[in-house]
């Protein structure tokens, strides 16, 4: 295959999405792994082993061959780069975030599943909000939103309901935005929520504002 989705994204960002399709060599041939990531690799199932390689490749496709490691918490980041990222993956697609500002990613699949964890995500006022007749996209939006934000806050130990907040917005069919932020002890961010369907997919990125 090849990216799937490219853009650009408020000035000095892209936003990725890579249709997984090929065989693991084709990612093996263009990636040079360290010992490392040859190891943790190995570790993977087979599907889990393809998202990463794709997620992977898709990285150097954004960055112009820059290569991310994981700090301490797991997050990932270039190394020699001011460039931020954040990596999701899921099912047939990988998707990469970069931008100057913290950011954060999440693709998921469309799925009723999402209703019977939704008590553990979403705050009463995100309830009031949904629209009966996308109640369903909008969960995997606010669902979306919070993986992403807990990705851009990068530093674990945080409760999707008591630390992560999506103001109330209105669903669109192509794609919208909203706002949300990360409130945990002293630390306090804004973010910009953005999303899109993709196929039966929910792609959701957020950009600290500035």
């Amino acid at each position: 295959m090849s990216i799937f989705l490219k853009k650009s994204i408020l000035k000095n960002g892209q936003i990725g999405v890579w249709k997984i399709e090929e065989q693991e060599q084709f990612f093996t041939n263009q990636l040079s792994l360290s010992d490392e990531q040859a190891q943790e690799l190995n570790k993977k199932h087979p599907k889990r082993k393809m998202e990463w390689l794709a997620s992977r490749h898709l990285v150097k496709e954004l960055s112009n061959g820059l290569d991310c490691i994981k700090d301490t918490f797991g997050k990932p980041f270039f190394p020699n780069s001011p460039l931020k990222l954040s990596i999701s993956h899921s099912g047939e697609f990988a998707a990469v975030v970069t931008h100057s500002q913290s950011v954060g990613v999440d693709i998921q699949k469309i799925t009723p599943r999402i209703r019977r964890i939704a008590p553990k995500f979403l705050r009463q006022e995100e309830e009031d909000s949904l629209q009966e007749v996308h109640v369903l996209e909008q969960l995997h939006v606010i669902w979306g939103a919070k993986e992403a934000l807990f990705k851009a806050y990068g530093k674990k130990e945080i409760d999707f309901r008591k630390h992560l907040f999506v103001q109330p917005f209105e669903y669109q069919l192509n794609g919208g935005k909203a706002i949300g932020h990360v409130q945990k002890g002293n630390y306090f961010e804004k973010f910009d929520i953005i999303y899109e369907q993709l196929s039966e997919y929910i792609l959701v990125y957020v950009i600290q504002k500035t």
